[in-house]
């Protein structure tokens, strides 16, 4: 007889359809974590303020910032280093190019810089400096001490002045690396 029932059936759980929807979760789950880290340590974006690193990074510019490099290698000649000048944690972010390294002595001469008494042989072109700042006497760097500058030398604040100084390493947030502006400047950063 086919009549009513109180009894509850039992319902079965199917162990194959639970391990799918598990697994997928895991991967979910495995795949946000790893974006998260890609973005904090090599996708963080932030915009130039000035016209200081024409024509490599323009006044607006927004470029991605490499979090990671740092902890595991040290700045080199030539990076574009990103960092608040004097640890100030009320500055906006500089960008700059690191032209003297820990131990090194750094001067400007007629216009041009000299570590350890010889000139400087950059990649990239620069005009002459009509101001050495305090690099016209000789600066030499402490161990954890870069000096930088701007690649537009003549409009640019940087380890010349007083107000920025040499940069000490923990003030240093990453390596400049990508230019994500849309339009002819998009691309890798010289």
């Amino acid at each position: 007889m086919a009549g009513l029932t109180f009894r509850r059936r039992k319902k079965r759980i199917n162990i194959k359809v639970l391990r799918e929807v598990l697994l997928w979760i895991g991967e979910a789950a495995l795949a946000f974590g790893f974006a998260c880290v890609l973005v904090y340590f090599f996708g963080a974006a932030l915009s130039n303020v000035g016209q200081s690193m024409e024509p490599a990074i323009y006044s607006g510019d927004r470029v991605l910032v490499n979090r990671l490099i740092y902890r595991v290698k040290a700045p080199n000649y030539g990076d574009l280093i990103v960092f608040k000048p004097n640890g100030n944690e009320n500055a906006h972010y500089h960008i700059k190019r690191v032209v003297g390294l820990p131990g090194d002595t750094v001067t400007i001469e007629s216009g041009r810089v000299f570590i350890d008494g010889e000139l400087l042989n950059e990649e990239i072109l620069t005009e002459s400096m009509s101001d050495p700042g305090v690099a016209g006497d000789p600066i030499k760097l402490g161990e954890d001490e870069y000096f930088v500058l701007g690649d537009n030398r003549n409009n640019s604040e940087d380890s010349r002045s007083a107000d920025i100084g040499n940069v000490h390493r923990e003030d240093i947030m990453g390596l400049a690396w990508f230019n994500i502006t849309p339009g002819e400047r998009f691309g890798w950063l010289p």
